[in-house]
């Protein structure tokens, strides 16, 4: 009774709020007030977090992983638009429709994708994403096709915030989402479910020997995930009010695997971390180096891979490591501030 009482003592101080943790919302905050120019760029970068976020769900806490994770983004995105464009224009419900779709789709071809492993899961995956390219491309009447489904106008939110164009009404609809599903991913993984799938990570044989149904939990976060995938495409599709392609394609599949690694997998903060070094760095890269921005950014990516298997969050750990080595508990503390 003892052990059992400190083990849920153990959690519930673990599922408390950190004063850190509302680092990354202060930042948001601070950019809507003191960056207003770079809001369009901000709120692709929330949208880039949500997305990464759902892939550290797959990848980072159950060790599923897969290259064809834009498949989810890209039904979310198009759902939002074709419901927009077919005069069900109405942002929060269309969110909501996007996600449900996104999910469904999730969890179809999570039935069938997780019942392999290996290079087999991987083909699977990049298999599904190039299929609804396909299918995108070729129904262009409805799609848009190469050309981008074009057309999105977006009603004032809640019928009284317009759209406007300097992207402020669309940068705080897209922090209260991400905040919204950020409480609920952190509110999943802290809990038994989530913990169980850090162990389906580490030794799905021994999970199944004490009783937990690995295949039935990766196959209800592989549906989360891809729900939380076609949220964040269907943000991006309100908030750009366009739809291309490109939100079907491999590469935005290896874009948002980049971007957690950058960051660091399994951490929950490290979409927080990776998606705006990523896109701040490719948007400055390109604007110095037009022709040769993707050369720097390879560059810093294997730098930081090669020096921290973590990303920055494990370079974090690494100097927090060294400074209670060097400087004892109380330097130790500074950097869990930092």
């Amino acid at each position: 009774m003892q052990g059992r009482a400190h083990t849920l003592a153990v959690m519930r101080a673990t599922r408390r709020l950190r004063v850190i943790e509302l680092l990354p919302w202060l930042i948001l905050i601070g950019t809507y007030f003191l960056l207003p120019s770079y809001l369009p760029l901000a709120t692709q970068i929330i949208v880039m977090i949500l997305f990464a976020l759902s892939l550290d769900l797959l990848l980072g806490y159950t060790g599923v992983v897969t290259l064809g994770h834009a498949a989810y983004y890209g039904v979310g995105a198009y759902t939002a638009g074709i419901l927009a464009v077919s005069h069900w224009s109405e942002p929060i419900s269309g969110l909501l429709a996007a996600t449900v779709m996104a999910g469904i789709v999730g969890l179809v071809t999570g039935y069938i994708i997780l019942r392999t492993k290996g290079l087999t899961l991987l083909m699977l995956g990049m298999a599904v994403t190039l299929l609804l390219e396909a299918l995108a491309n070729h129904f262009n009447s409805i799609t848009g096709g190469a050309d981008g489904l074009q057309g999105i106008m977006m009603p004032p939110l809640l019928g009284r915030f317009e759209f406007d164009l300097y992207g402020k009404v669309g940068y705080v609809y897209a922090a209260v989402v991400l905040f919204l599903a950020w409480l609920v991913c952190r509110r999943l993984l802290l809990a038994p479910f989530g913990r169980s799938l850090v162990g389906i990570r580490e030794n799905p044989l021994r999970m199944a020997a004490i009783g937990v149904p690995v295949s039935r939990r990766k196959l209800i976060i592989f549906t989360v995930a891809a729900a939380l995938a076609g949220l964040a495409g269907a943000l991006s599709a309100q908030t750009n009010q366009f739809v291309s392609l490109n939100s079907l394609s491999f590469e935005l599949s290896g874009t948002v695997l980049v971007v957690l690694v950058l960051g660091g997998a399994g951490r929950l903060y490290g979409a927080f971390i990776g998606a705006p070094i990523y896109m701040i760095a490719q948007d400055t890269l390109a604007k110095s180096s037009p022709t040769f921005w993707l050369f720097w950014l390879g560059l810093i990516l294997i730098g930081i891979v090669m020096f921290s298997r973590g990303g920055v969050l494990g370079l974090v750990d690494l100097l927090q490591r060294q400074l209670k080595e060097r400087f004892g508990r109380n330097a130790a503390k500074i950097g869990e501030a930092l």
